[in-house]
Protein backbone atom coordinates (compact mmCIF):
# COMPACT_ATOMS: atom_id res chain seq x y z
CA UNK A 1 0.00 0.00 0.00
CA UNK A 2 1.37 3.45 -0.97
CA UNK A 3 0.40 6.83 1.35
CA UNK A 4 -0.03 10.14 -0.31
CA UNK A 5 -1.23 13.27 1.80
CA UNK A 6 -3.97 15.17 -0.01
CA UNK A 7 -3.83 18.89 0.24
CA UNK A 8 -0.72 20.48 0.14
CA UNK A 9 -1.73 23.65 -2.07
CA UNK A 10 -4.44 24.60 0.19
CA UNK A 11 -5.86 25.82 3.33
CA UNK A 12 -2.96 26.45 5.44
CA UNK A 13 -0.72 24.33 2.37
CA UNK A 14 -1.32 27.72 0.52
CA UNK A 15 1.32 29.48 3.04
CA UNK A 16 5.20 28.56 1.54
CA UNK A 17 6.47 27.87 4.38
CA UNK A 18 4.08 25.31 5.68
CA UNK A 19 3.67 23.56 2.57
CA UNK A 20 7.44 22.86 2.75
CA UNK A 21 7.50 21.86 6.12
CA UNK A 22 4.72 19.56 5.37
CA UNK A 23 5.85 17.85 2.24
CA UNK A 24 9.54 17.17 4.08
CA UNK A 25 7.89 15.67 6.89
CA UNK A 26 5.56 13.61 4.74
CA UNK A 27 8.86 12.29 3.01
CA UNK A 28 10.65 12.08 6.25
CA UNK A 29 7.54 9.76 7.53
CA UNK A 30 7.51 6.90 4.48
CA UNK A 31 4.21 9.02 2.33
CA UNK A 32 5.00 8.39 -1.21
CA UNK A 33 3.14 11.24 -2.22
CA UNK A 34 1.81 15.00 -2.13
CA UNK A 35 -1.27 15.90 -4.50
CA UNK A 36 -2.78 19.18 -4.72
CA UNK A 37 -6.31 20.20 -5.42
CA UNK A 38 -7.96 22.79 -7.64
CA UNK A 39 -10.17 25.24 -8.47
CA UNK A 40 -9.03 28.44 -10.81
CA UNK A 41 -12.07 30.05 -8.91
CA UNK A 42 -15.04 29.55 -6.77
CA UNK A 43 -18.43 30.20 -6.65
CA UNK A 44 -19.35 33.70 -4.35
CA UNK A 45 -21.06 33.24 -2.63
CA UNK A 46 -20.84 29.45 -2.04
CA UNK A 47 -23.46 27.24 -3.16
CA UNK A 48 -23.88 23.43 -3.57
CA UNK A 49 -21.43 21.33 -5.35
CA UNK A 50 -19.16 24.25 -4.80
CA UNK A 51 -16.59 22.31 -1.87
CA UNK A 52 -15.48 25.37 -0.49
CA UNK A 53 -15.78 29.28 0.11
CA UNK A 54 -15.14 31.98 -1.85
CA UNK A 55 -11.96 33.06 -0.13
CA UNK A 56 -10.55 29.73 0.92
CA UNK A 57 -6.48 29.64 -0.51
CA UNK A 58 -5.34 27.70 -2.84
CA UNK A 59 -2.58 27.52 -4.72
CA UNK A 60 -1.99 26.72 -8.83
CA UNK A 61 -0.72 22.90 -8.92
CA UNK A 62 2.12 23.45 -11.16
CA UNK A 63 3.12 26.51 -9.23
CA UNK A 64 3.01 24.64 -5.80
CA UNK A 65 4.62 21.18 -7.14
CA UNK A 66 7.55 23.33 -8.67
CA UNK A 67 8.10 24.92 -5.68
CA UNK A 68 8.44 21.81 -3.46
CA UNK A 69 10.41 19.63 -6.39
CA UNK A 70 13.33 21.66 -4.80
CA UNK A 71 12.66 21.10 -1.28
CA UNK A 72 11.81 17.56 -1.64
CA UNK A 73 13.97 14.73 -2.92
CA UNK A 74 11.83 11.72 -3.13
CA UNK A 75 8.20 12.62 -2.44
CA UNK A 76 6.10 12.07 -5.58
CA UNK A 77 4.17 15.57 -6.55
CA UNK A 78 0.47 14.68 -7.75
CA UNK A 79 -1.88 16.96 -9.55
CA UNK A 80 -5.26 15.63 -7.37
CA UNK A 81 -6.49 17.05 -10.06
CA UNK A 82 -5.97 19.48 -12.56
CA UNK A 83 -9.65 20.72 -14.20
CA UNK A 84 -8.28 19.90 -17.65
CA UNK A 85 -11.32 20.96 -19.99
CA UNK A 86 -10.42 24.38 -18.44
CA UNK A 87 -6.72 24.67 -19.72
CA UNK A 88 -4.82 25.29 -22.61
CA UNK A 89 -3.48 22.04 -23.13
CA UNK A 90 -0.28 22.74 -25.19
CA UNK A 91 0.49 25.40 -22.62
CA UNK A 92 -0.36 22.39 -19.77
CA UNK A 93 1.85 20.00 -21.67
CA UNK A 94 4.54 22.59 -21.21
CA UNK A 95 3.84 23.66 -17.60
CA UNK A 96 3.94 19.58 -16.05
CA UNK A 97 6.99 18.33 -17.88
CA UNK A 98 8.87 21.50 -16.46
CA UNK A 99 7.74 20.20 -13.33
CA UNK A 100 8.75 16.57 -14.31
CA UNK A 101 11.53 18.12 -15.16
CA UNK A 102 12.54 19.76 -12.23
CA UNK A 103 11.46 17.67 -9.69
CA UNK A 104 13.98 14.62 -11.91
CA UNK A 105 10.98 12.55 -12.90
CA UNK A 106 8.73 12.74 -9.85
CA UNK A 107 5.23 13.99 -11.60
CA UNK A 108 1.71 11.94 -11.05
CA UNK A 109 -0.63 14.01 -13.93
CA UNK A 110 -4.10 13.93 -12.09
CA UNK A 111 -7.00 15.09 -13.85
CA UNK A 112 -10.65 14.92 -14.18
CA UNK A 113 -13.50 16.98 -16.24
CA UNK A 114 -14.32 19.08 -13.36
CA UNK A 115 -18.26 19.53 -12.15
CA UNK A 116 -18.89 23.79 -11.05
CA UNK A 117 -20.52 25.50 -14.22
CA UNK A 118 -19.69 28.88 -12.89
CA UNK A 119 -16.13 27.78 -12.81
CA UNK A 120 -16.16 27.25 -16.65
CA UNK A 121 -18.19 30.27 -17.67
CA UNK A 122 -15.67 32.43 -15.44
CA UNK A 123 -12.50 31.25 -17.37
CA UNK A 124 -14.36 31.18 -20.86
CA UNK A 125 -14.43 27.35 -21.53
CA UNK A 126 -17.42 25.51 -22.47
CA UNK A 127 -18.97 23.58 -19.71
CA UNK A 128 -21.13 21.03 -22.02
CA UNK A 129 -18.47 19.81 -24.49
CA UNK A 130 -15.96 19.07 -21.05
CA UNK A 131 -15.91 15.33 -21.68
CA UNK A 132 -14.97 15.70 -25.36
CA UNK A 133 -12.10 18.30 -24.89
CA UNK A 134 -10.97 16.41 -21.80
CA UNK A 135 -10.66 13.24 -23.36
CA UNK A 136 -8.76 15.24 -26.44
CA UNK A 137 -6.62 17.46 -24.27
CA UNK A 138 -5.30 13.80 -22.91
CA UNK A 139 -4.34 12.92 -26.33
CA UNK A 140 -2.54 15.79 -27.31
CA UNK A 141 -0.81 15.88 -24.22
CA UNK A 142 0.85 12.49 -24.92
CA UNK A 143 1.68 13.78 -28.33
CA UNK A 144 3.81 16.43 -27.21
CA UNK A 145 5.49 14.64 -24.92
CA UNK A 146 6.25 11.46 -26.87
CA UNK A 147 5.70 11.49 -30.82
CA UNK A 148 8.96 12.80 -32.04
CA UNK A 149 7.38 15.15 -34.62
CA UNK A 150 4.13 16.69 -32.63
CA UNK A 151 0.93 16.76 -33.92
CA UNK A 152 -2.94 16.37 -33.43
CA UNK A 153 -6.05 16.93 -34.95
CA UNK A 154 -9.34 16.28 -32.95
CA UNK A 155 -12.88 18.07 -32.91
CA UNK A 156 -11.64 20.96 -30.39
CA UNK A 157 -7.81 21.02 -30.68
CA UNK A 158 -5.40 21.15 -33.39
CA UNK A 159 -1.67 21.50 -34.06
CA UNK A 160 0.93 20.54 -36.20
CA UNK A 161 4.53 21.58 -37.54
CA UNK A 162 5.75 22.52 -33.62
CA UNK A 163 8.05 20.76 -30.72
CA UNK A 164 8.48 21.19 -27.30
CA UNK A 165 11.21 20.88 -25.02
CA UNK A 166 12.58 19.86 -22.83
CA UNK A 167 10.20 16.57 -22.47
CA UNK A 168 9.14 15.00 -19.03
CA UNK A 169 12.03 12.80 -17.46
CA UNK A 170 9.76 10.16 -16.98
CA UNK A 171 9.37 7.70 -20.13
CA UNK A 172 7.23 7.33 -22.27
CA UNK A 173 5.50 9.70 -19.85
CA UNK A 174 4.55 10.95 -16.50
CA UNK A 175 2.08 8.79 -15.11
CA UNK A 176 -1.95 9.68 -15.98
CA UNK A 177 -4.42 9.80 -13.60
CA UNK A 178 -8.09 10.01 -14.49
CA UNK A 179 -10.05 11.39 -11.71
CA UNK A 180 -13.90 10.56 -11.36
CA UNK A 181 -16.86 8.28 -10.37
CA UNK A 182 -18.78 9.08 -13.69
CA UNK A 183 -19.21 6.40 -16.48
CA UNK A 184 -17.25 8.62 -18.49
CA UNK A 185 -14.57 8.83 -15.81
CA UNK A 186 -14.37 5.35 -15.79
CA UNK A 187 -14.15 4.69 -19.37
CA UNK A 188 -11.67 7.71 -19.61
CA UNK A 189 -9.35 5.97 -16.85
CA UNK A 190 -9.52 2.81 -18.91
CA UNK A 191 -9.14 3.88 -22.18
CA UNK A 192 -6.73 6.59 -21.68
CA UNK A 193 -4.97 6.20 -18.01
CA UNK A 194 -2.24 4.57 -16.08
CA UNK A 195 -4.62 5.08 -12.89
CA UNK A 196 -7.82 6.42 -11.32
CA UNK A 197 -8.24 8.54 -8.67
CA UNK A 198 -11.83 8.28 -6.21
CA UNK A 199 -11.86 11.45 -3.74
CA UNK A 200 -13.78 10.93 -0.37
CA UNK A 201 -14.87 7.26 -1.40
CA UNK A 202 -15.56 5.43 2.06
CA UNK A 203 -15.93 1.44 1.77
CA UNK A 204 -18.88 0.82 0.11
CA UNK A 205 -18.47 3.39 -2.71
CA UNK A 206 -14.79 2.57 -3.25
CA UNK A 207 -16.26 -1.48 -4.00
CA UNK A 208 -19.06 0.11 -6.38
CA UNK A 209 -16.45 2.72 -8.37
CA UNK A 210 -14.01 -0.94 -8.55
CA UNK A 211 -16.95 -2.39 -10.38
CA UNK A 212 -17.61 0.22 -12.51
CA UNK A 213 -13.79 0.36 -13.36
CA UNK A 214 -13.77 -3.43 -14.38
CA UNK A 215 -16.67 -3.06 -16.82
CA UNK A 216 -15.02 0.03 -18.37
CA UNK A 217 -11.74 -1.93 -18.54
CA UNK A 218 -13.54 -4.94 -19.92
CA UNK A 219 -15.35 -2.76 -22.76
CA UNK A 220 -12.21 -1.12 -23.47
CA UNK A 221 -10.60 -4.54 -24.02
CA UNK A 222 -7.95 -3.74 -21.21
CA UNK A 223 -5.56 -6.05 -20.14
CA UNK A 224 -2.99 -3.95 -18.54
CA UNK A 225 -3.53 -2.96 -14.84
CA UNK A 226 -4.95 -0.15 -12.89
CA UNK A 227 -3.31 2.02 -10.27
CA UNK A 228 -6.23 3.10 -8.02
CA UNK A 229 -6.00 5.71 -6.34
CA UNK A 230 -8.26 6.86 -3.17
CA UNK A 231 -8.84 9.46 -0.53
CA UNK A 232 -10.92 7.84 1.78
CA UNK A 233 -13.22 9.83 4.91
CA UNK A 234 -11.32 11.26 7.22
CA UNK A 235 -9.95 9.18 10.75
CA UNK A 236 -9.34 5.96 9.12
CA UNK A 237 -7.50 3.72 11.38
CA UNK A 238 -5.78 0.67 10.73
CA UNK A 239 -7.97 -1.83 9.86
CA UNK A 240 -10.03 0.30 7.60
CA UNK A 241 -6.87 0.86 5.65
CA UNK A 242 -6.30 -2.57 5.84
CA UNK A 243 -10.13 -3.31 4.56
CA UNK A 244 -9.15 -1.05 1.23
CA UNK A 245 -6.13 -2.85 0.19
CA UNK A 246 -8.43 -6.18 0.23
CA UNK A 247 -10.70 -4.43 -1.78
CA UNK A 248 -7.66 -3.66 -4.55
CA UNK A 249 -6.78 -0.12 -3.76
CA UNK A 250 -3.13 0.73 -4.62
CA UNK A 251 -2.34 4.05 -2.73
CA UNK A 252 -4.35 5.85 -0.33
CA UNK A 253 -4.12 9.77 -0.02
CA UNK A 254 -5.08 10.75 2.74
CA UNK A 255 -7.09 14.03 3.96
CA UNK A 256 -4.82 16.21 6.53
CA UNK A 257 -6.56 18.06 8.69
CA UNK A 258 -6.74 21.81 7.97
CA UNK A 259 -6.50 23.60 10.84
CA UNK A 260 -3.20 25.14 11.23
CA UNK A 261 0.67 23.80 10.32
CA UNK A 262 1.10 22.38 13.96
CA UNK A 263 -1.77 20.74 13.66
CA UNK A 264 -1.01 19.15 10.44
CA UNK A 265 2.46 18.13 11.17
CA UNK A 266 1.31 15.95 14.31
CA UNK A 267 -1.13 14.20 11.96
CA UNK A 268 1.77 13.19 9.77
CA UNK A 269 3.81 12.05 12.67
CA UNK A 270 0.82 10.51 14.22
CA UNK A 271 -0.18 8.69 11.01
CA UNK A 272 3.33 7.57 9.79
CA UNK A 273 3.10 5.71 12.91
CA UNK A 274 -0.47 4.52 12.96
CA UNK A 275 -0.47 3.38 9.61
CA UNK A 276 2.10 4.14 7.43
CA UNK A 277 4.97 2.33 8.79
CA UNK A 278 2.38 -1.02 9.03
CA UNK A 279 1.29 -1.29 5.50
CA UNK A 280 4.08 -0.14 3.38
Amino acid sequence: MKFGIFGINTGPCASPETAAKVARAAEAAGFESAWTGEHVVLPDPQAPPSPAPPRHPMLDPAVALAFLAARTERLRLATGIIILPQRNPVVLAKELASVDVLSNGRLIFGLGAGYLRPEFDAVGASFTDRGVRCDESIDAIVALWTQERPSFAGRTLRFAGIDAHPRPVQKPHPPIVVGGTSAAAFARAARRGDGWYGFLRDLDATKADLGGLARAKSEAGRRRALEVSITPPPKLDLAGAERYRELGVDRLVLLAPARDEAAILRWVDETAESLVRKLT
